[in-house]
């Protein structure tokens, strides 16, 4: 494993930590070339059906690591390259079938927000740090992550995150739906396990075959085509289907393969 990242497997939960504590989890060029790897090998590991994202100590993550911009982002080229990596790490997460979830302390900021927004559900302590800054450093944020971000808080509110560079707390993220809840610091793991145990007690055929066509949505997608009819019949012939149906009839909570 790259340094900087770390994969753990609890029961059928994944968690992918951002783990460099001494540097509130900068994300090296490494670090961002790693993502997609782990993620598929998260996807294609039938044990698992979700993914924690999160960072150790007390930060989640302060963003990418400035300190190696000035060898890989000092020509045209080396900056396409570098931000080639961030939009393979982007996409690898959101193209995830199995649900992504951020577990967000400390600091959120830069790349590290860029990441929890690639992610289907963050959850955040009271008192973590929001905020995303290229224009601090001269960048123009890149196509995929602005139409995230705008999807998610919509224009006015992206353009005040992205024009201001400004920090928010993790009460203000909720107000505008950056975040999907806030809990207490000591609190926080446990809130973020009730839901995650939630997701792993659905039926994945739903929960996999929904989250797709989401992302298809949030992408531009306006009408229902052949490839969502699919998704949409394979689950009706799923086993799924059969015994949420029947758990339904009988009055007793769904036992999904």
């Amino acid at each position: 494993m790259t340094d900087g990242i770390a994969l753990d497997r609890d029961g059928e939960i994944a968690r992918l930590t951002l783990a460099r504590p001494g540097k509130m989890n900068a994300i090296s060029h490494a670090m961002w070339s790693a993502v997609p790897d782990v993620v598929a090998e998260v996807e294609a590991d039938p044990t698992l059906k979700v993914l924690v994202l999160t960072g150790a100590g007390e930060h989640f993550s302060a963003g990418a690591d400035i300190a190696e911009f000035r060898n890989l982002r000092s020509t045209a080229d080396g900056a396409a390259a570098y931000d080639t990596a961030v939009e393979r790490a982007v996409r690898a997460l959101t193209e995830m079938r199995k649900p992504s979830v951020a577990m967000i302390r400390g600091n959120c900021i830069g790349g590290g927000c860029q990441l929890s927004v690639a992610c289907d559900v963050r959850f955040a302590a009271r008192g973590s740090r929001f905020g995303i800054t290229p224009a601090k450093l001269g960048i123009v944020y890149d196509f995929t992550s602005t139409r995230q971000l705008v999807a998610l808080v919509g224009p006015a509110h992206a353009r005040y995150l992205l024009l201001s560079a400004r920090l928010i707390d993790a009460d203000r993220a909720r107000e505008i739906g950056l975040v999907n809840d806030v809990a207490d610091p000591a609190d926080l793991e446990a809130v973020t396990a009730e839901f995650t145990h939630t997701l792993c007690t659905r039926s994945q055929t739903s929960v996999r075959g929904m989250n797709e066509i989401i992302e298809r949505i949030t992408a531009g997608q306006e009408h229902s085509d052949e490839h969502v009819a699919a998704i949409r019949a394979a689950a009706v012939h799923s086993t799924d289907y059969a015994e949420g149906v029947s758990a339904f009839l009988e009055r007793r909570p769904p036992r999904f393969a």
